[in-house]
């Protein structure tokens, strides 16, 4: 494999980064809390969602009264930069710290910036014992080195779900990154109205799941793995709401995708992506296959929603 490409789409097995990987999860969960808070909310929650960037992931600028604030992970440097649109920067170092020292210390500098935020201290989307945000002391790790390789990943995985969304004329998300999920993700949708799903995650008003699945769609993205999940390890998915008859029975290009009954989705496993002869160009096959199933079995009006040519040069768009 080449440099580039080990760079591009590095090595993520699960137990070698899982401890980094669930305080990551943690910490973003508090980052993405204070969005939450601080903006108006958008159909889906796209309002609270999280975006690649060039060094990590930001919120994007947050309103605050009538000042503006954003929080940016920086994977390269490794560290949590707060900004003001007044000019004020101050940095938290991402280090091995517990999620308790991590709150404590960005609600610091979020009050000396006179930028206080109070959010909801439960982390959301996690089986099992409640955690407490503010005062959980049990995760502590950071790795750099494999928070960056998660980060690089999502910026590979970001470029690819940007081209595959390019074409499609409907009404679509961004290709974002859901804090509580843990997940970079992108929706399409056929323009139809769906039965609300009344799906139970933890620590999750059953009216937000039911918002997410008001209307057909078709949902893609990557997901790092989790440990005792039923799909443990790093993978992209793809799956539609409602589910078409057969949807499962799809013939796709990838030999290594599968379609467990237990999770009622398309799974690329990560690895299989990472080591092909050409990384992209099987994902991007992924994505369409699993959307074109989606979308025939669907019966998706697919002539109004997709763009059937190119558009023109950008040489032709410009003013002479």
């Amino acid at each position: 494999m080449s440099a580039t490409r080990s760079v591009a789409w590095p090595e993520l097995p699960l137990a070698d980064w899982a401890d980094t990987r669930d305080t990551l999860h943690l910490w973003t969960q508090i980052v993405g809390k204070v969005r939450l808070k601080q903006t108006p909310w958008i159909n889906h929650a796209w309002n609270t969602t999280l975006y690649v960037t060039s060094r990590g992931l930001t919120t994007s600028p947050m309103p605050h009264g009538e000042r503006v604030f954003q929080i940016d992970f920086d994977f390269i440097d490794h560290v949590l930069l707060v900004t003001t649109a007044d000019g004020d920067r101050e940095t938290l170092v991402l280090r091995p710290r517990t999620v308790a020292s991590f709150y404590q210390e960005l609600k610091g500098i979020l009050d000396d910036l006179e930028l206080p935020v109070t959010i909801h201290p439960h982390a959301a989307e996690i089986p099992g014992k409640t955690i407490d945000l503010t005062q959980d002391t049990a995760h502590e790790s950071y790795d750099p080195e494999y928070a960056q390789r998660f980060w690089r990943v999502l910026v590979s995985s970001d470029r690819v779900l940007q081209r595959f969304r390019s074409p499609f004329q409907g009404k679509a998300s961004p290709v974002h990154f859901f804090w509580g999920s843990f997940d970079l993700a992108l929706t399409l949708f056929s323009g139809r109205p769906a039965t609300p799903m009344d799906m139970k995650m933890p620590h999750m008003p059953v009216w937000v799941t039911r918002d997410a699945s008001t209307q057909e769609q078709a949902a893609f993205g990557f997901w790092p793995g989790t440990t005792g999940g039923a799909f443990p390890d790093a993978a992209f998915y793809a799956y539609a709401v409602p589910k078409p008859d057969a949807y499962e029975n799809a013939k796709l290009r990838s030999g290594a995708a599968r379609f467990p009954a237990e999770m009622g989705e398309w799974i690329l496993p990560y690895e299989a992506v990472r080591t092909a002869a050409d990384p992209e160009g099987d994902l991007h096959a992924f994505l369409q296959d699993t959307y074109a199933a989606g979308a025939e079995l669907g019966k998706w009006d697919r002539g109004f929603l997709e763009r059937s040519e190119e558009l023109p040069p950008s040489s032709v768009l410009k003013h002479e």
